[in-house]
């Protein structure tokens, strides 16, 4: 029940600022640019949600404030938040359509005025967005306040749908390739679901949530497991498994080869973002050079392999293990200097490590052995059993290989005495050093476990594209792992697979989103940190460790 009042200037000021949160995203040019991605064709278009989801995120989180017996109160509150939230786009059309505005806001252009405006005329355009957020408001305000049986499938329906809608170029494509264009004409018009096939999604989605939250209701919330109860779960969960696992196996005959490349990519940085996982998120000490260890594998992988100046003449498999071990001792290397740091004094020193690595690859000194500016180029692709592993479904069982085995290490390291010791020192370094935790060994092990996955994904990065190049080695790169491990949630091995999946993956599926790639990453890491600063699958402790202050106190049995 909701115990919180909110009054109209409140109200007001949410309108506001959710206007110039669209403000803002239409004249930095993200609407325009995701207006060309249709979710419903003819209809409904991705710079629509960004134009519209500040004022119904604002409605949603408002009408929460609203006492529960005023409900068409909050209904009143989420329409006025839209509409004064509107006010800001009928301004900006106003001022383009009568001044020349592009010379201090260049992407203020005619394509975004025609899409605000709906294509219409100033004074028609600029009613139909003052009604179209009123709706959005009215919309969202009435989502907040329906029973919760209704209100999480609905939301469940229209988030999958939209998000569903924002891939469907990508859905259309396959579906094509393995049923034909008969059932794609079906589904989509163009590149986009087209209104009937968006509706029975949308349908489908809720129907299906509401029925699984009733099937949940219904069962005993204890419920006493017999022996063959729980040997029928972990079958069902063997099954799971080999279902996942038949998946994974088949996934490059299901996505072709864009996509496949793509999951090659999120592989990479999954493998990073253990190797980081294991540093910051288990022992808690910052690395912001972690990118240096990449660059070592890779390099190392790189002269091995190719015929350059050394001309050893190594394999991939050959070369594999040397890169990682050569990693693996940069990261010991590293962690010797920095035993007494810890914080932002660590984060100073590990980064200047990285940058270390960068400018010496860059370097005239050691040009003759590994190109300088220029690189190494004509790094071989792997071999196995006399194939050349050239195509991206190749590689991609190679990396889904180093990611199994990373998953396992790291799941194995977290239970263990090693791993607790981590865990110890990411609390409180003093404590743990007075209950006899060896602090300079403990450390080292993290950074140079940590380095291992570093630098094996670095030697797959080298080999998959044959050629490398400092540019390919800088600060962004620490700056993404750490990020996706954090978006992820800090400690949990799932959450660095999500965080990956967000992170990298979708800006290679929404190509308009490269552009504005740290934008993104600097909205999501605020809004992450205000709303689930644990992460999206965060580990059990960091959860319960941030949230210990909302458990209930035990009562006392006096």
């Amino acid at each position: 029940m909701f115990n919180k009042s909110i009054d109209i200037r409140d109200v007001i000021i949410n309108g506001l600022l959710a206007g110039l949160i669209s403000l803002s995203l239409s004249v930095i040019g993200l609407i325009a640019l995701l207006s060309e991605r249709e979710i419903i064709s003819g209809l409904f278009t991705t710079g629509h949600i960004f134009l519209v989801g500040a004022p119904f995120a604002m409605a949603y989180v408002t009408a929460g404030k609203v006492l529960s017996e005023e409900k068409s109160k909050a209904l009143g509150y989420g329409l006025l938040i839209g509409v004064v939230a509107s006010v800001f786009i009928v301004v900006l059309t106003t001022l383009a359509t009568f001044f020349d505005i592009r010379r201090f806001l260049v992407n203020v252009t005619p394509v975004l005025i025609e899409f605000l405006t709906f294509g219409k005329s100033l004074l028609i355009g600029n009613i139909l967005i003052v009604v179209m957020m009123g709706v959005i408001g009215l919309v969202g305000a009435g989502l907040r306040i329906l029973p919760e049986q209704f209100k999480h499938p609905l939301t469940s329906g229209l988030g999958w749908t939209i998000i569903l809608g924002m891939f469907s170029e990508i859905l259309a494509s396959r579906i094509r390739a393995f049923f034909g264009r008969g059932v794609h004409k079906l589904i989509f018009t163009g590149k986009a679901f087209n209104v009937v096939s968006a509706t029975i999604l949308l349908v489908l989605i809720v129907g299906f949530t509401y029925w699984n939250d009733l099937r949940k209701k219904d069962q005993p919330e204890k419920e006493e497991v017999n022996d063959q109860t729980d040997g029928t779960k972990k079958r069902l969960q063997r099954i799971k498994m080999g279902v996942f696992g038949v998946l994974l196996l088949i996934a490059p005959l299901l996505l072709g080869t864009y996509l496949t490349e793509v999951t090659n990519n999120v592989g990479l940085y999954i493998l990073m973002g253990l190797g980081l996982n294991i540093v910051v998120g288990f022992a808690g000490l910052l690395d912001l050079g972690y990118v240096g260890f990449f660059a070592v594998g890779a390099y190392v992988m790189g002269v091995l392999t190719s015929e350059g100046a050394l001309g050893l003449g190594f394999t991939f498999w050959t070369a594999l293990p040397v890169a990682v071990l050569a990693s693996t001792l940069a990261g010991v290397i590293l962690g010797i200097p920095v035993l007494g740091m810890r914080g932002d004094y660590l984060a100073i020193v590990t980064m200047g490590f990285g940058e270390i690595i960068r400018i010496l690859a860059l370097s005239d000194l050691l040009k003759p052995y590994i190109g300088g500016a220029q690189g190494v180029l004509q790094i071989p692709k792997p071999e196995l059993f006399g194939l050349t592993l050239l195509h991206p479904r190749h590689i991609y069982y190679i990396i889904l290989v180093g990611v199994l085995i990373a998953v396992y290490v790291s799941w194995r390291l977290r239970d263990s005495r090693l791993g607790r010791q981590w865990m110890a020192l990411r609390e409180d370094e003093d404590v743990a050093e007075a209950m006899g935790i060896n602090l300079v060994s403990t450390k080292l092990l993290a950074f140079g476990i940590g380095a291992f996955f570093g630098g094996l994904s670095g030697a797959i990065f080298a080999s998959k594209l044959s050629s490398i190049f400092p540019h390919s080695f800088n600060l962004v790169v620490s700056i993404n792992v750490l990020s996706l491990i954090i978006v992820g949630g800090l400690g949990s091995l799932p959450g660095v697979i999500v965080g990956a999946l967000i992170l990298v993956g979708l800006p290679e599926l929404l190509r308009e989103f490269a552009e504005h790639r740290m934008l993104m990453y600097g909205i999501l890491l605020i809004v992450m940190m205000l709303s689930k600063p644990e992460g999206f699958i965060p580990s059990k402790v960091l959860q319960r460790e941030l949230h210990a202050h909302e458990e209930p106190e035990p009562v006392s049995s006096d």
